[in-house]
């Protein structure tokens, strides 16, 4: 995990880009629960949704489950190599793995989001 990151108590990582855009992915822990991962249903462009809202699916051998959209906004680009290597989410959760771009409505939003050593605390609790 990196310090610059920001980090939802749902496992999701943001990363704030020059443009002011977010990509989101999700953390080493929430990958190595999930085990290995054999698809991503990812999030449609364009789309609109509110923080806290289930905005695609990850699934693995052991379970599918949902992602959350950390901060409210339009998803602008989405990681389509994913769909024929799910696996990179695995291998590289914080590079080649990350899931989508949004542009965030509020950028004070991220904010709220926790710091990583809010984060890993959270996972020690």
């Amino acid at each position: 995990m990196t310090q610059q990151l920001k980090y939802a108590k749902s496992h999701e990582w943001v990363k704030q880009e020059q443009d002011g855009s977010l990509t989101v992915g999700i953390t080493d822990h929430a990958q190595d629960q999930l085990g290995d991962i054999v698809y991503v249903e990812l999030p449609n462009k364009d789309a609109v949704i509110a923080a806290g809202d289930a905005c695609m699916l990850i699934e693995s051998v052991k379970a599918a489950s949902d992602i959350y959209m950390p901060v409210a906004g339009k998803v602008i680009a989405t990681n389509v190599q994913l769909e024929d290597e799910p696996e990179l989410v695995n291998d590289s959760p914080y590079d080649a793995g990350w899931l989508f771009k949004i542009m965030p409505n509020d950028n004070k939003d991220i904010d709220a989001l926790l710091t990583l050593a809010e984060y890993e605390s959270e996972l020690d609790s």
